[in-house]
């Protein structure tokens, strides 16, 4: 985690508000699609645990009314991935096809979805956990499918002694010290900082 990552949250909260008086916010979101298509081929899903705005806003924010629950493994299916992110894509193109280029419409379209996507996030970071959302998130797909096997998280055998504290603290809900290809790990640190023996690295 950056120093920067708590503060990213405003953000959201800019486009989501600030966006319906000031639609060229909204540019802000292809921004952020943008900023994960560059980094995941290289990273993996580094961009969602570090600076993600609405991870952010989902860890330091939602986690304060969240129930806390763990994340069904049935949302990082691909047949609740795929579907999620061919309608939601989809919605968003038939939408900017119909603002026929206009700037300001285009503008209004990314805040729409920002909208959209953030009651979701919110609706699921409530009733089960903060980054529930993450776990079928669109653009975090694509950073799955763009970086799966890159900047792994790695397992020192000889000093890991399955205590379990790093899945306690991982917001993802993975099997940290268990699964040697993590393609949905957000590369948070803190199983990392949380290890008491040091077994954890990138």
């Amino acid at each position: 985690m950056l120093k920067i990552t708590p503060y990213l949250g405003i953000l959201v909260i800019i486009v989501c508000v600030g966006g319906i008086w000031y639609p060229m916010l909204g540019y802000l979101v292809p921004l952020v699609f943008a900023a994960i298509m560059i980094t995941s081929p290289f990273r993996g899903r580094w961009f969602c645990g570090n600076l993600c705005p609405r991870g952010s806003f989902n860890d330091f924010w939602v986690s304060r009314i969240s129930m806390g629950r763990r994340i069904p493994s049935i949302l990082r299916s691909m047949w609740i991935r795929v579907p999620i992110f061919l309608g939601l894509m989809g919605f968003m193109l038939f939408r900017l096809v119909q603002t026929r280029g206009l700037v300001e419409l285009v503008g209004t379209v990314f805040v729409t979805m920002c909208i959209l996507t953030t009651a979701i996030s919110l609706l699921f970071g409530v009733i089960i956990s903060p980054r529930a959302w993450c776990s079928f998130c669109p653009l975090g797909t694509v950073g799955r499918w763009l970086g799966r096997g890159k900047y792994q998280l790695q397992v020192d055998r000889e000093k890991c002694v399955d205590c379990g504290v790093c899945k306690k603290v991982c917001p993802m809900h993975l099997e940290v010290n268990e699964i040697l290809d993590k393609p949905d790990c957000i590369k948070c640190q803190r199983c990392v900082e949380a290890c008491p023996r040091e077994a954890l690295h990138f």
